[in-house]
């Protein structure tokens, strides 16, 4: 089939704003421990459902009008599957408890503060949580049934995170750090003795962590006889192991990068098999990972090929043996797996493959070298529609992740489909400071926020535009939260370069940031820019707030009015700077939205507008002769 000519930007897609905005996301999946049931999570709309299946049944909502929803932090940790019922997070801040059988959800602690991360006991009595109030964070244990007052097992440090229980239910693990650490900073992992009934812990050992170590995701064997964690003692990561009968720890695996980057409660990325002999784990290699499994008796790692998925997450593995996880590729949305000897079944889909390949774009995992020598890297989609096409370089819109210690992963991506459909390439830059290659290259960022980052992605357009992939005077900056903090420095600081910038709850004013901020980010300016009032020049240099008068390229801002990581006001000062220069601009506040976007209406509204400003700032535009 021929295609139609048309210019870059104006191609019809199926991909409409209405498509992004009702796709599920996947949060979590995992076993009940008699394999009886497989439970998972998932969002739409601003409303959070845990789902179970029956091993030879169809799934059913479990949580009904209740919204299961992890509260510490970012979130995260939204529930835990038990034998007879699971326990989950409320975002009304209490924990509930669900029987897979009839009867209703009952609440388990009072209604105060917030709650994350629950794991029942093995004799499912007690549950064991982190809670949060009034910024305190303690680890607590409360009945089952609700019939007591939750009490505090663990307080002192500023953050914890994965609470984990022995099989026979006598011994505790957990994730502690304190400010001003994040905790892929430095942490601690440590392991007590559990008195349930008494609600106490005694002989607290410090097995592994500090300061400048972090741990993450201790996990006994089935067997009761091991304690596996992931640590980062150097520029890669280590795959540990405690016999908890010797006390002896051993290195497994070393020389790969195998921790997320713990921004919510819950993640994980190992698993054992039911036999205790093997250890599953996953790792990040270039925007994508992959899972193995290690033999504790032969030491051999062998890699299990679940193609073609390029991106895995939360694994876990039956009493059976049959792996669980969630999973997605650049031209498969995610979904839930079951892996079972050499056959994959999907339990649950994020949304319909309904969209033909040829309007999935294929990323690219590109690099450059950067003008101070070091070895940088991204993604580029380019553009992808079966029936049209453009002459010479594209427009390119240049997105840039948020955190900002995170990462853009070789995935299914509806977003930069929806640009590439239209005619635009789609860039993400995995600048400095981002994960998944290596501790040198996160900690780059450090002290460094406004410059690095900035650095990397114009040097990465410049290689864009060289290799002709981008069209130099077609170049749109995107990106929400740190990321949106970029879009903002990259138009005060190389005004021209883009034809227009994209910024949603992204940070102007470091100063303010700095006092209004959440909790877990409280301290985070501290480590990316300096310490005040030592660092204040360096706060006002890299303030985009303060050199606004610099912006003349055309700026969309979006802003949720319930943001409490980047208040609105963060925004709204740039706003009325923007309206006092003249600088064409527009912005929308999205009601009831936090940090993100979630209800369908306003995502509907938000790529609609979108695409509407490039068309008219960017697809349109002209250069007026002087």
């Amino acid at each position: 089939m021929t295609k139609q000519a048309l210019p870059y930007g104006l191609w019809p897609s199926p991909i409409a704003p209405a498509m992004l905005a009702g796709s599920i996301r996947l949060n979590d999946v995992q076993w009940s421990p008699d394999d009886n049931f497989l439970l998972w999570s998932q969002s739409l709309d601003g409303k959070t459902s845990l789902f179970a299946k029956p091993a030879r049944d169809a799934a059913f909502d479990l949580s009904g009008d209740l919204n299961p929803s992890g509260g510490v932090g970012y979130g995260g940790g939204d529930f835990f599957a038990g034998r007879q019922g699971a326990a989950f997070a409320e975002r009304n801040g209490r924990l509930y408890y669900k029987p897979y059988s009839e009867g209703l959800a009952r609440p388990i602690t009072p209604a105060f503060g917030a709650c994350a991360a629950p794991v029942i006991t093995p004799d499912e009595r007690f549950v064991i949580f982190v809670h949060t109030y009034e910024n305190k964070d303690v680890i607590a244990i409360a009945p089952l049934d609700g019939s007591e007052w939750p009490r505090i097992l663990k307080q002192g440090a500023d953050f914890y995170m994965q609470p984990a229980v022995s099989p026979d239910g006598k011994l505790l693990a957990w994730v502690e750090w304190d400010h001003p650490n994040m905790p892929w900073d430095g942490a601690k992992l440590f392991l007590a003795a559990l008195d349930a009934e008494m609600g106490s812990l005694s002989e607290v050992k410090l097995l592994d962590g500090d300061e400048n170590v972090p741990v993450f995701q201790p996990i006994f064997s089935p067997d009761d006889s091991k304690l596996a964690w992931l640590s980062n003692a150097g520029e890669l990561d280590q795959l540990k192991l405690l016999h908890l009968g010797s006390g002896e720890v051993e290195t497994l695996v070393q020389g790969r990068v195998l921790m997320p980057a713990a921004w919510v409660q819950g993640l994980r990325a190992l698993a054992w098999s039911p036999d205790s002999q093997q250890i599953f784990f996953l790792e990040n290699q270039l925007g994508q990972t992959s899972l193995h499994s290690l033999s504790l008796g032969t030491k051999e790692i062998t890699r299990i090929d679940i193609a073609p998925y390029t991106l895995i997450e939360q694994p876990c593995v039956s009493a059976k043996g049959e792996l669980a996880l969630l999973a997605e590729s650049a031209a498969k949305p995610a979904r839930v797996l079951r892996v079972f000897g050499e056959g994959v079944e999907v339990i649950a889909r994020s949304q319909s493959d309904v969209l033909p390949a040829g309007f999935l774009s294929q990323p690219q995992a590109i690099a450059w070298q950067s003008s101070d020598g070091v070895t940088v890297h991204g993604l580029y989609y380019p553009p992808a529609n079966p029936d049209f096409e453009a002459a010479g370089a594209p427009p390119v819109v240049v997105y840039i992740h948020g955190g900002p210690t995170s990462q853009v992963f070789d995935a299914f991506n509806l977003e930069a489909d929806f640009f590439t459909s239209r005619g635009y390439g789609y860039f993400a830059v995995n600048y400095r400071g981002s994960t998944g290659y290596g501790r040198a290259y996160r900690d780059a960022l450090k002290g460094e926020w406004g410059r690095i980052d900035l650095q990397d992605t114009i040097e990465g357009c410049q290689a864009l535009i060289a290799r002709g992939l981008a069209d130099p005077a077609k170049l749109v900056i995107k990106g929400g939260s740190a990321g949106g903090y970029t879009v903002l420095n990259a138009l005060v600081h190389h005004p021209g370069f883009y034809k227009a910038g994209i910024c949603s709850y992204g940070v102007s004013n470091l100063f303010t940031f700095e006092l209004d901020t959440h909790k877990f980010e409280a301290h985070y300016n501290a480590s990316l820019v300096g310490k005040l009032p030592e660092a204040a020049e360096k706060y006002h240099a890299w303030s985009p707030i303060f050199h606004a008068d610099k912006i003349r390229d055309a700026v969309a801002i979006f802003q949720g009015s319930e943001d409490k990581v980047v208040p609105p006001e963060q925004s709204e000062q740039m706003v009325r700077a923007l309206q006092s220069n003249h600088v064409p601009h527009l912005y929308k506040l999205y009601e009831g939205e936090g940090h993100g976007f979630r209800k369908k209406v306003n995502l509907i509204d938000y790529y609609e507008t979108v695409d509407r400003f490039l068309k008219q700032h960017v697809i349109f535009s002209f250069q007026e002769e002087a």
